[in-house]
Formats: C-alpha cells, sequence, structure tokens
C-alpha cells in the first residue's frame, strides 16, 4: 500500500492498522451500513487478511479515517489500468469507495475524508479519473459523491442485486483531474 498518511482540518487519514479491525468491525456489519454494501457481512479474520493484503499492494492506497484518535471510517482508493487499446498508459485511474460509522454521520467527516483522497489521488498519484458507484437509493453515498464534485456518467436501471430490495437502480459516478484542477466540477 501507498503508505498514505494525510491530515485534513478535523481528520487523521492513515493506513488501517491490525489493531484498527475490531473497531472497524464495530460499525461494519450494523444494518444500516450493510444495507448499502455489496458485501453484506465480513468475518474479523477475512477483514483482517483483506486489510493486510491491501497492506502489501502498491495499488493500493485505502486508509482509516480517525477522528481525535478514533477511527470513524475508511476510505477505499485503488488504482487501476483504465480502458483502451494497446499503449494506453497503465495506471491512469482510480476506483473508490468509503464506509463511515453511522454515529459519526451529519457532521461532514466522510465528504471532507473523501476530498482528501480525492485531491491525494490526483495531486501526488497522478490519476486521471477516479470513478465510484453506489446503489440509487442511498441518498446519503450519492449527496458525498456530488458534493466532492463527481458527476453522474451512467444510471443502471434495476442493474444491482439488493438483498432485501430485489433488483434496483446503481449509479457510477466519475470525475476527471482537469475538472478538478479547474475547480467547474458540478
Amino acid at each position: 500500500m501507498g503508505s498514505t498518511n494525510l491530515r485534513t482540518e478535523r481528520l487523521e487519514l492513515r493506513p488501517v492498522r491490525d489493531e484498527d479491525v475490531d473497531r472497524i468491525l464495530e460499525y461494519r456489519n450494523l444494518p444500516e451500513v450493510t444495507r448499502w454494501l455489496l458485501r453484506t457481512e465480513v468475518d474479523p479474520a477475512s477483514l483482517r487478511a483483506a486489510w493486510r493484503r491491501a497492506a502489501e499492494d502498491p495499488d493500493d492506497h485505502s486508509v482509516a479515517v480517525a477522528l481525535d484518535g478514533v477511527v470513524i471510517g475508511t476510505v477505499s482508493l485503488n488504482v487501476v489500468d483504465g480502458m483502451g487499446q494497446p499503449g494506453m498508459p497503465p495506471r491512469t485511474e482510480a476506483e473508490l469507495g468509503y464506509i463511515f460509522d453511522p454515529r459519526y454521520g451529519g457532521n461532514g467527516y466522510a465528504t471532507e475524508a473523501v476530498t482528501a483522497m480525492v485531491a491525494h489521488a490526483f495531486d501526488r498519484l497522478g490519476v486521471r479519473r477516479i470513478t465510484a458507484g453506489c446503489f440509487a437509493d442511498n441518498l446519503a453515498s450519492v449527496r458525498i459523491l456530488e458534493k466532492v464534485g463527481m458527476r453522474r456518467e451512467q444510471h443502471g436501471v434495476r442493474d444491482s442485486w439488493h438483498a432485501e430490495l430485489g433488483w434496483v437502480d446503481g449509479y457510477t459516478y466519475a470525475l476527471l483531474a482537469e475538472t478538478w484542477r479547474r475547480g467547474t466540477a458540478p
């Protein structure tokens, strides 16, 4: 993992440590959180192993988000190859995701952390495009992505399976580095 260490006005963004996993699981498997995740439940051993694998992956820049020393969320950022013909520059895109403890919701922490990771991806990692997806009904996630300046590029009609709701709509958002730098994101 690129040892991403960032500070915002209120938050510390740093690599996930083994001792963080139990704290992450406290909110990660809550019904109000898993309602909007593709993997609705993870066990401690699997999550710990996934974070250890991420720590060894040079393209994984995922972080724990801490407020006053307490982990309140995670932001995942994976640098990937985009779509293109031979000769395309490698590792020019990033996939973004996040999970936050709902007890800290409504204070702008997720938006602050995601904004910091977007800036990091464009300014330090040199990616040219960032994408993120969510269920269309996950209004909190939609608001975060739009506040960060991402534009909705795709509205998939009933393209996503939800265990409780059946087939539901999904959104894909994206942001280009040039749009971010111009400050012209919607």
